[in-house]
């Protein structure tokens, strides 16, 4: 059952407060009428309004505070905020409209406009709030809605989760920007295989530090499990020092504080299949069998994946597929080590076009040249170089 979304409407207008409270509450939102803007919250912190209508009736600067006290308070900054406001005033309001209102109609609003509006800025509300503001990717709450929705449709699927080994001593090492920069290409490479070896309704997301999860199909996931695995473990060693990949190896303190040496970083992928006679009905089931894989998986050296096929049957066992290979030619070298080998382009140019390519997905290369850092002779001078060293 889906709960009752709160809307909180602040205008002095009672006409307009009866027919949007009218209107609102036939719609079934449970309606909060406010005449003037407070400038003590507490009241709307109380109520926990999903969005807030603000009628700005003139260009009283009273009418404006509400949404900077609202927008300027941790727990309600979060709200969306929809001004309503006279043609005449726009142009006059329009700066001040910008600290603090997220959306705008024009008096007297249209009620179901104002509803489309509502439901949108909710929308984009809650994706911002339960995303990762590093990858861009649906986090926890998200990610707990569309598993949930996946097992009331009652169609198989297969759900992937997985974890960076050993990326904790990287992070301890390399410190948190460049673990940061493990995370983002660790997401670009699960979305770019996914897109490309999945379906167009496939699921992303990021539960948070080096743990994602996918939802592809059960025909599909072995698939990308077995494209993903490989691209991590020729790309990755590259986070590291010249030193530490010919090594093969980091020197660090494991979590008894004892200075061993430890392996580089790796993929463990645990998939669970849901059919159509599996006894698995709710979020929590799967998570604990997910939990089971991961644990063994943690067992096993080297980047890998196994799917739990057990049936419903009361005797089942654990009936593992594992692929396990680890793949890096000593010979490969991505276009950007290249560039920076050449001395085409600086470690921080390639930093900041790094960035972009994994946010937008635009090519490398093409990123380079729009930034101003690399010219067409210079790109493909690079790779020529790394077709040939491919070749060897």
């Amino acid at each position: 059952m889906n709960r009752v979304k709160k809307i909180l409407i602040i205008s002095s207008d009672a006409k307009l407060k009866e027919v949007l409270g009218f209107c609102f509450d036939g719609w079934g939102y449970e309606v909060f009428l406010q005449d003037h803007p407070v400038e003590d919250i507490t009241l709307i912190k109380k109520i926990a309004p999903e969005a807030i209508v603000v009628d700005i009736h003139s260009t009283i600067k009273a009418d404006l505070d509400i949404c900077k006290l609202l927008k300027n308070d941790f727990i309600t900054s979060s709200i969306p905020m929809i001004a309503l406001i006279n043609k005449r005033q726009l142009r006059e309001q329009l700066l001040n409209i910008k600290q603090g209102v997220d959306d705008y109609l024009i008096k007297p609003p249209d009620p179901l406009d104002l509803r489309m509006r509502i439901e949108m800025a909710i929308k984009r509300s809650q994706y911002s709030l339960y995303s990762s503001p590093l990858t861009g990717l649906p986090g926890g709450r998200i990610i707990e809605e569309v598993v949930k929705e996946r097992i009331n449709r009652s169609n198989p699927f297969a759900l992937g989760y997985m974890d960076i080994d050993y990326f904790k001593y990287f992070n301890d090492v390399y410190g948190y920007v460049k673990g940061d920069r493990v995370i983002m290409q660790t997401a670009y490479m699960l979305y770019s295989t996914v897109h490309k070896y999945g379906n167009s309704e496939d699921f992303i997301g990021h539960i948070g530090g080096d743990d994602f999860i996918f939802i592809t199909s059960t025909d599909k996931y072995k698939q990308i499990c077995n494209n993903l695995i490989p691209t991590f473990d020729r790309i990755m060693p590259f986070h590291y020092s010249q030193k530490d990949r010919d090594q093969g190896f980091i020197v660090a303190k494991d979590r008894t504080r004892k200075i061993r040496k430890l392996p580089l970083m790796s993929i463990s992928v645990a998939l669970v299949n849901k059919n159509e006679d599996s006894q698995l009905n709710n979020v929590v089931e799967i998570n604990e069998r997910l939990a089971e894989i991961k644990s063994y998986l943690k067992g096993i050296p080297g980047s890998k994946f196994m799917a739990d096929r057990r049936s419903c049957l009361p005797d089942a066992v654990l009936n593992p597929e594992l692929y396990r290979k680890v793949y890096c030619p000593a010979d490969y070298k991505p276009l950007g080590q290249i560039l920076m080998e050449k001395n085409y382009i600086s470690a921080q140019q390639l930093d900041d076009a790094l960035k972009l390519h994994w946010r937008r997905g635009v090519i490398l290369g093409e990123i380079l040249k729009e930034l101003g850092f690399l010219n067409n002779q210079g790109l493909e001078e690079a790779l020529e170089e790394q077709k040939r060293l491919m070749k060897k």
